[in-house]
């Protein structure tokens, strides 16, 4: 059973939210603002958080600055629920390390499918027959298996959206990837005109992968059509 901490002050909206999760099978667990949540995840003797409902609005924190702080100390999918629905926002939120944004008010069918979506890439995809987990492209390394990418033997951080977008490109090596096409691979879904979470994420890749993310030698930009993850990396 998947287990979702709910960090949220709104206990009205905390105790539907629950109700219908626990109704899908999850358990679920409401902290009512950001000290009860970082207290809960920080419990070392409870069962683990498989993921995180985070509300922007807290009495006593900054929603975004909380998402900062346990990105810095845990890989915990992130998925934002607020009223706070500005694109500033939800591009920081994808910034600082959160793997999807859920604007309030929402139907709980869709926070229910973004759940499941996040758990699903967290899980990892199934590597294609005959293929190796690991993906070599001189010295990055893409672990499938462990879900892990490495460069010169270092692992490098990346959210479980971040690692899916990776394999997703590092699969294609060489072909051009549309935005659209990137996001239904990761997602199964359509992608909004005026979404622009991959550029973000993208973003986030390259200031982990790439040597100088200013300018991207794996993950390159073709202007008016996509990304192409370039076959040949090093000079080795």
């Amino acid at each position: 059973m998947f287990r979702v901490l709910m960090i949220e002050d709104d206990l009205r909206l905390a105790a539907m939210v629950a109700t219908y999760l626990r109704g899908a099978g999850f358990a679920v667990e409401q902290a009512p603002d950001g000290a009860a949540g970082l207290a809960a995840l920080a419990a070392r003797d409870g069962p683990g958080v498989d993921l995180v409902l985070l509300d922007l609005m807290l009495p006593d924190a900054d929603g975004l600055e909380l998402c900062r702080r346990i990105r810095a100390g845990s890989d915990v999918p992130i998925v934002m629920v607020t009223a706070r629905g500005d694109t500033a926002d939800r591009i920081v939120g994808l910034e600082l390390g959160a793997d999807d944004y859920l604007p309030k008010p929402f139907e709980p069918r869709e926070l229910l499918a973004r759940i499941r979506a996040v758990l699903r890439r967290r899980a990892g995809a199934v590597p294609a027959a005959g293929g190796a987990d690991v993906l070599r492209f001189g010295r990055l390394e893409i672990d499938r298996g462990a879900r892990e990418v490495r460069l010169d033997g270092r692992a490098r951080a990346l959210t479980s959206h971040q690692f899916e977008l990776l394999v997703a490109l590092a699969e294609s090596a060489g072909r051009v990837l549309t935005r659209e096409q990137l996001m239904e691979r990761v997602r199964g879904e359509a992608l909004d005109a005026f979404d622009r979470s991959i550029d973000v994420h993208v973003g986030r890749i390259r200031a982990a992968i790439e040597d100088d993310a200013r300018h991207p030698r794996r993950i390159v930009t073709v202007r008016g059509a996509g990304y192409v993850f370039a076959k040949s990396q090093d000079a080795e």
